[in-house]
């Protein structure tokens, strides 16, 4: 319980009163004796009538108060929750509700100024914004209810217990038809490049038409039918992609509201649902310290689900990236072979052992390595050099890219493609490329 605001202003009038009282005698100005003693009654009348609305506040009932909370939430967006407040006020009040939200969310519109009104039930809501991915719980509501005579706010806390996780951003393919989808990727610039060939998968058998080539005339269906007949072919659609992520410290660093982490967990989503969407599986991987998660390869777009599932609480770790542990795993998990997107934030001092780890794991299966760039990078190497120490580090950035390309360029020179990405730019790179292989029948 606290003072209100109106009971510190008559508190400050009557303090105000007593010292002009006490200061004109000073001044030679002469008061009736019956001043003093109504100064003092007034003061003993107010605290009487402040005690008086403080015991009718502690008798007043408690609203009670239901929170509607979204069970799965987006990393990034913002979100509405809504309370509902029921109470049993025979007249009008005000109340400033405070919901107290997990640490890594942020808030807009609390506290809440609230109008109850006899008979009604009120709704309010305000908005949250995940900042981290997770499982989150909501433990209690604060409320500050005026006393009937204004003097007074009481504080009542309620406890209400709730629950949301937190996902990676990918709501924005849910629902979506084909077109959308599509016409959403090419905003993101992803653009499919031209079949060279033709796939790998017969599909159907149809008749002979202009741009058909001789190769793909069936000529015993041509004699049955005695007219032109061709075979049709499609992608492969029964191939398999493992995302092979790193969760070491330096997927931590951050360019913008979200890790590279988190940018690598929503281009590896985003592949998925194109890959699932072309009939093939798709399984993940995870590595570095403790932090090692598996899930087989399966197709469907019931596996998103699974996918979003394995990885919504998944976080990084202090310890750095073992390669090699994980390309063992990975080899003794996966003995089909697959597509093997090697995500993560490439060194130079990771040559020998990144370099042995993906040589054993392209022995059996064809591996794309994905490296995050900081975009710092970019920014210093475009800024004008004015002084030394701009002189500093735009060698110094010189330095450490010539260095990450001399990596990249010994992956190339044994057959493993390298993907150098910033990290809001990963996602369309990974479906380009892969629908670049898919086309050419290069999985």
């Amino acid at each position: 319980m606290k003072p209100s605001r109106l009971l510190l202003a008559l508190l400050a009038a009557l303090l105000a009163i007593a010292v002009l009282l006490g200061a004109l005698p000073l001044f030679g100005i002469a008061l009736p004796a019956s001043l003093q003693p109504l100064s003092w009654g007034m003061l003993v009348a107010l605290l009487l009538v402040a005690a008086s609305d403080a015991l009718w506040l502690r008798r007043l009932p408690t609203p009670r108060v239901q929170r509607t909370l979204p069970g799965n939430l987006p990393l990034g967006r913002w979100s509405d929750v809504q309370l509902q407040v029921h109470h049993d006020f025979s007249n009008a009040v005000q109340l400033e509700l405070f919901d107290h939200v997990p640490a890594g969310m942020a808030f807009e519109g609390m506290p809440l100024r609230i109008d109850l009104h006899p008979g009604q039930q009120t709704q309010s809501s305000y908005r949250l914004k995940p900042q981290q991915r997770g499982h989150f719980a909501f433990a209690r509501c604060e409320l500050l209810l005026p006393s009937p005579l204004r003097l007074w706010q009481g504080r009542r806390l309620l406890d209400m217990p709730g629950e949301s996780r937190v996902f990676p951003d990918f709501a924005r393919l849910y629902g979506a038809q084909l077109k959308a989808v599509d016409d959403w990727l090419s905003q993101l610039g992803v653009r499919q490049r031209p079949r060279r060939g033709l796939g790998l998968e017969f599909h159907q058998l149809r008749e002979f038409r202009d741009g058909d080539t001789l190769r793909q005339i069936d000529w015993k269906a041509t004699a049955r039918k005695r007219t032109p007949i061709a075979r049709e072919y499609q992608d492969e659609r029964d191939q398999q992609i493992v995302f092979l992520l790193d969760c070491g410290r330096r997927m931590r660093s951050q360019d913008d509201e979200l890790s590279h982490f988190d940018h690598a967990l929503n281009a590896c989503l985003l592949l998925s649902y194109v890959a699932l969407r072309q009939g093939d599986a798709v399984g993940l991987a995870t590595f570095a310290g403790n932090h090692q998660r598996y899930l087989a390869p399966v197709k469907g777009q019931a596996q998103l689900n699974s996918l979003l599932g394995a990885v919504y609480d998944l976080q990084t770790s202090q310890q750095p990236a073992d390669f090699s542990a994980a390309a063992d795993l990975l080899l003794s998990r996966q003995r089909r072979r697959a597509l093997v997107v090697l995500v993560s934030n490439l060194r130079d001092e990771d040559d020998q052992d990144l370099l042995a780890a993906v040589r054993r794991l392209s022995r059996q299966h064809r591996v794309l390595v994905a490296s995050l760039r900081e975009e710092v990078l970019d920014q210093l190497r475009q800024e004008p050099v004015t002084g030394y120490e701009q002189a500093l580090a735009y060698c110094g950035t010189l330095d450490y890219l010539n260095a990450r390309a001399g990596l990249h360029e010994r992956l190339a020179a044994h057959d493993v493609p390298v993907l150098d990405a910033r990290p809001g730019e990963l996602g369309p790179e990974l479906v380009s490329s892969y629908l670049a292989w898919k086309k050419a029948g290069a999985l």
